[in-house]
């Protein structure tokens, strides 16, 4: 059995692991780790939680020194000690924040406001999006599990972008996310009066998940590009579509498309390519890991449109980070996320 961890355990994140984790056939959750609940039981928390998981919160220190991998469901700033803990003692360390996701420190010094503090753990860090960098994962120890909304955004263009059925440059993302994808922290914009029966943009042209983006795509396209990449806030809980915008390469058609991307997902357990004349919906993914997408292509204005939808709480965040230690531990990707999307 693998020995789990989980530092910030009753933040959103933290909760949606265990609810996973304790269908996992092959981990055990040993430790679970709060400063705003520090002695409580996890139960009390979590009511909903009562004689299924019990474990009173204990410190950081108390869950790295019992894990064989830990899960960091902080805010950025934060995770870069724990991974450095967890590397003196040979513990995997899964980020669920951003502190690993950046590449460049320059980067993340403009959007994030802080330093690498760490930088040879910076070295070794994998960006962990399995369905793009799978074989990196599997060497790594130390995990960035990508956001929400680049993981949305990059299995919506990467088949198109790799095989050169569109611009890299120009490409427009308009998508929408459910309140969860804020935090438990209250806040005003996610205050039941001001975010219900409303519906708004948000940090337009400066959402910190924005160099994210554009890093993973670039990666993907083998050159430097930019976006435009404009958020929404849907007055719901969980959830993110993801409808982008591309300019076609002269000449490419429709069969081209979908079978770059059929060829790219054929053997892939969570990514479902829709089929023609379908669209992706929150509804069909919501609790699952699974992403679907859809292809629709603009023949008058030469314009690719694909639309993916993902549960933010779960493909975007808790559920991706279980399918990054089912790939370090060498058991099927699929191993404890089998989890069937509710009908309604």
């Amino acid at each position: 059995m693998i020995k789990v961890g989980i530092i910030g355990a009753t933040g959103y994140a933290g909760v949606e692991l265990i609810r996973i984790l304790l269908n996992h056939p092959q981990a055990e959750l040993v430790a679970v780790s709060s400063v705003s609940f520090e002695g409580k039981a996890l139960s009390e928390v979590y009511p909903s939680l009562v004689g299924l998981c019990d474990l009173p919160c204990c410190s950081a220190q108390e869950a790295i020194e019992k894990s064989d991998i830990v899960f960091a469901c902080v805010q950025h700033g934060i995770s870069q000690e724990f991974a450095a803990q967890c590397a003196e003692r040979g513990v995997a360390f899964v980020d669920l924040g951003a502190d690993f996701r950046l590449k460049e420190e320059a980067d993340y010094a403009q959007w994030y406001g802080g330093v690498y503090t760490h930088k040879q753990l910076h070295e070794q860090a994998v960006y962990a999006l399995p369905e793009l960098f799978r074989e990196q994962i599997k060497k790594a120890r130390i995990l960035a599990n990508p956001g929400c909304y680049p993981t949305s955004v990059a299995l919506g263009l990467a088949p198109a972008l790799r095989e050169g059925l569109i611009e890299p440059q120009g490409i427009v993302i308009d998508s929408k996310s459910g309140v969860t994808g804020s935090g438990r922290s209250p806040s005003e914009t996610a205050h039941f009066p001001n975010c219900n029966e409303a519906f708004s943009p948000y940090k337009i042209a400066s959402h910190r998940h924005t160099p994210e983006i554009e890093q993973t795509l670039s990666t993907v396209a083998g050159e430097t590009l930019r976006v435009v990449f404009v958020p929404h806030l849907l007055p719901l809980n969980r959830g993110i579509i993801s409808t982008m915008y591309a300019r076609l390469k002269p000449g490419v058609e429709e069969t081209q498309l979908r079978e770059a991307y059929q060829r790219a997902y054929r053997a892939e357990r969570f990514v479902r390519v829709l089929a023609p004349g379908k669209t992706a919906n929150l509804r069909n993914v919501r609790c699952s890991n699974f992403c679907d997408i859809s292809l629709h292509m603009d023949a008058r204005t030469g314009t690719l449109i694909a639309v993916s939808a993902i549960d933010n709480m779960v493909k975007g965040a808790a559920g991706q980070a279980v399918q990054n230690m089912n790939l370090l531990f060498g058991l099927p990707e699929e191993t404890g996320l089998q989890m069937i999307p509710t009908c309604f």
